[in-house]
């Protein structure tokens, strides 16, 4: 069994940036690939980016490609998101995730994933 906790959201100003970080205990974090999902008020859980269990492949969704970067550190057991130039609609409950699914199709969708934090909060004011 795997947990994993984020940590790092807040209230920040469009245009600021912050790091999203998520540890993960309990199981082999390098055999998961990652991923980060967010959740408006209202709306459904979408994707975010993911990140192969080696961390040499990363993906992302178009709205923030080029904004957003994920990484991670499998020495430490955790998974980063790096949020730069932050928009008003970013404003979301953000969730890191672990596959053991070897398909990167899997990476994309909610129910590719077999683990979920409880999710932080980044809100962004105009």
């Amino acid at each position: 069994q795997v947990q994993l906790v984020e940590s790092g959201g807040g209230l920040v100003q469009a245009g600021d940036s912050l790091r999203l970080s998520c540890a993960a205990s309990g199981g082999t974090f390098s055999s998961y690939a990652m991923g980060w999902f967010r959740q408006a008020p209202g709306k459904e859980r979408e994707f975010v980016a993911a990140i192969s269990w080696s961390g040499g492949i990363t993906y992302y969704a178009d709205s923030v490609k080029g904004r957003f970067t994920i990484s991670r550190d499998n020495a430490k057991n955790t998974v980063y998101l790096q949020m730069n130039s932050l928009k008003p609609e970013d404003t979301a409950v953000y969730y890191c995730a672990a596959s053991t699914s070897i398909y990167s199709r899997d990476y994309y969708y909610t129910a590719g994933y077999d683990y979920w934090g409880q999710g932080t909060q980044v809100t962004v004011s105009s």
